[in-house]
């Protein structure tokens, strides 16, 4: 983060999203990459970005929720600042986004994140289940998801007890 806000030439937001909020959040000890979008997009960040993944040893890729599904309206208001740089502010993408995202994709990884969201109290199923209701008439838009089948992934994600005691610290 600090070399990305190094980069920067003017002021903007960087989010991170998927295996970057799941490690620094702490239900996830590493990820074999970075998910992250910048608002305004700066040049001279992703120049940066190619020398950062040699250092790093990680790979680092332009993507978010939005990428994959329609995202709820909100998204921006519910995202939690992770990190003030000088010129960045880093955030971890709107958790219900995330977690609808994830929900759509259904990798075996993308449940046990899914499960952290809702168990640390960041996402509400019920609320989860709002969402979705907002997006699915926009999920004509994205031809590679099966509309009930991601339905009925956000109606099991109901049944998700949070555990508002053992939860990542913000």
């Amino acid at each position: 983060m600090a070399a990305l806000d190094e980069a920067a030439e003017q002021t903007g937001r960087c989010y991170l999203t998927g295996g970057a909020t799941a490690v620094l959040l702490g239900w996830r000890r590493t990820t074999i990459d970075v998910d992250l979008k910048l608002v305004p997009e700066q040049d001279a960040v992703l120049r940066a970005i190619p020398r950062l993944k040699d250092e790093l040893q990680v790979n680092v890729e332009l993507a978010a929720p939005g990428d994959f599904i329609p995202l709820p309206a909100g998204w921006e208001e519910r995202s939690l600042l992770a990190e003030q740089g000088g010129r960045l502010a880093f955030y971890h993408f709107d958790p219900y986004a995330q977690a609808l995202a994830k929900l759509e994709r259904d990798h075996a990884r993308d449940g046990d994140d899914v499960r952290a969201l809702i168990r640390s109290g960041l996402v509400d199923p019920q609320q989860l289940r709002r969402y979705f209701g907002e997006i699915e008439p926009q999920l004509y838009r994205f031809p590679a998801i099966d509309p009930p089948a991601f339905r009925e992934r956000v109606e099991q994600a109901r049944t998700i007890e949070p555990d508002l005691g053992h939860g990542p610290e913000l």
